[in-house]
């Protein structure tokens, strides 16, 4: 008897796409990306449109990619894992070749059965059909020669080009091509549009989270929890930054998250004082911090979380003292996150109290030098990028940003000595709600009394050797 499968797709590789219940069943559906590209249209204005490209592949040595990972904004607006396809989509319908009624066109790659050999099935132009909800699917190569005239438009709205794209000689339908096409036939129309229009309405849409978002969502930050709290029980004295990344990237991993959201930061004792380090190679002693910043991603969407940890399990006092400093700096931009209030009004809130508690301390003589220790934002959007895009404005219900103040004082600061190569950040993804707002990373332990608890407890790791 034949078995009945539950079509679903997900990504496996840059151009991997299988149908099967043995994959993921829980991606965004096609109805979603179908209605944040009408949401889309009802921003162009009359007789317009707009051309949006996949990712490029990135080369990383010799005849090795980086994984595929798709533009951000095309995946929104279509679903598509591929590289190699354009989206077109208008503001009123239009008719092309007497016969094709439509509002939207993509061109993705077809089929070659030699090539999936290698690479993994992909979608197709059938597969994009019934799979991702598209009427008019063409293949990339008819790009350049479909009799599309720009100049009917009274504007066609497009983004930057990367500067990373290449040419695949042997593909006449790559990223590379259909840009170039795209170029002349805009050329040959003398189009011409600000890009900041595109940029601006994509943030306004993607700064607010859907339903369906917020459940992917919630799952990246509830896999990044349990990764934090296992590395909590691990860590121990002697552990190198790298160890301690991987017990992390592992319970990722083992959670179902496909990547990490970026680069995991794993810095302690002068590391920690390094926003973005990410080298991970120090061999840990028991009086550092360690200042963990990961975060999974899962099905695009990521978590941002940071935990600062003493390797030895307690903290001293001066430690102590620095990060409940930060703790209710947090809890204050915590408490400023409202609807209405401006975006920076966590950081406001953060600052103020940073700045009184670094004066009370000695570490700094004036409310002003705060920033030697404190010198970046305390939030951003968080959603398909860590840094997503938004518009910066008043916060909203649907807002998903994080709230992360730090102070870091490297060897050599101009405070007491006692202080020096001390670096904490506690970090938290925080629901904007019409009323408090929500912590989705709130299950992860950050009061000193409770990691210390933690701490204590055994990690299946420690019985590797």
């Amino acid at each position: 008897m034949k078995k009945f499968f539950i079509f679903a797709f997900v990504f496996l590789s840059s151009s991997l796409l299988i149908f099967s219940q043995n994959y993921d069943t829980d991606l965004l559906s096609k109805e979603f990306h179908k209605g944040r590209r009408d949401a889309l249209r009802k921003n162009l204005p009359d007789n317009t449109c707009a051309v949006l490209f996949s990712g490029a592949e990135r080369q990383r040595a010799n005849d090795t990619k980086f994984i595929f990972h798709q533009d951000p904004d095309f995946y929104y607006l279509t679903g598509l894992l591929e590289p190699n396809a354009v989206l077109i989509i208008f503001k009123e319908e239009q008719v092309f070749y007497d016969t094709m009624k439509t509002k939207e066109l993509i061109f993705v790659q077809d089929r070659d059965p030699a090539k999936e050999i290698w690479t993994g099935k992909i979608l197709g132009t059938k597969g994009v059909s019934k799979q991702l909800g598209f009427t008019n699917v063409l293949t990339n190569v008819q790009f350049a020669d479909f009799a599309i005239d720009f100049s009917r438009f009274t504007k066609t709205y497009h983004l930057d080009f990367n500067n990373d794209v290449r040419d695949d000689k042997n593909n006449k339908g790559d990223l590379y091509s259909l840009i170039k096409h795209f170029r002349t036939k805009a050329a040959a129309a003398a189009v011409s549009s600000d890009p900041m229009d595109l940029e601006n309405w994509l943030a306004s849409l993607r700064e607010v989270k859907e339903a369906e978002e917020l459940l992917l969502m919630r799952k990246a930050i509830d896999i990044t929890c349990l990764a934090h709290a296992e590395i909590m029980k691990a860590l121990k004295p002697g552990m190198k930054e790298y160890q301690a990344q991987a017990v992390v990237e592992y319970m990722f991993k083992n959670q179902g998250s496909e990547y990490v959201g970026y680069p995991s930061i794993v810095g302690g004792s002068e590391n920690s004082c390094i926003l973005h380090y990410e080298t991970n190679r120090k061999k840990l002693a028991g009086m550092d911090l360690l200042v963990i910043d990961a975060g999974a991603e899962y099905h695009g969407y990521t978590a941002d979380v940071t935990r600062t940890l003493p390797v030895d399990g307690t903290f001293s006092e001066q430690e102590k003292i620095i990060y409940n400093i930060v703790l209710e700096a947090q809890e204050a931009g915590i408490k400023a996150c409202i609807p209405d209030a401006e975006f920076r009004a966590p950081h406001k809130a953060a600052v103020a109290v940073i700045q009184k508690r670094l004066l009370e301390q000695g570490i700094i003589k004036n409310a002003s030098d705060y920033q030697d220790y404190f010198f970046h934002g305390t939030s951003h959007y968080l959603g398909l990028d860590v840094h997503d895009p938004g518009n910066y404005g008043k916060l909203s219900p649907g807002n998903v940003i994080t709230v992360e103040p730090g102070i870091y004082i490297p060897a050599g600061s101009k405070c007491d000595p006692m202080w020096w190569n001390i670096g904490v950040r506690i970090e938290d993804d925080i629901l904007i709600t019409s009323g408090s707002p929500e912590i989705l990373s709130g299950k992860l332990p950050k009061k000193i009394d409770e990691i210390e608890a933690l701490m204590t407890e055994e990690s299946f790791f420690n019985r590797i050797k």
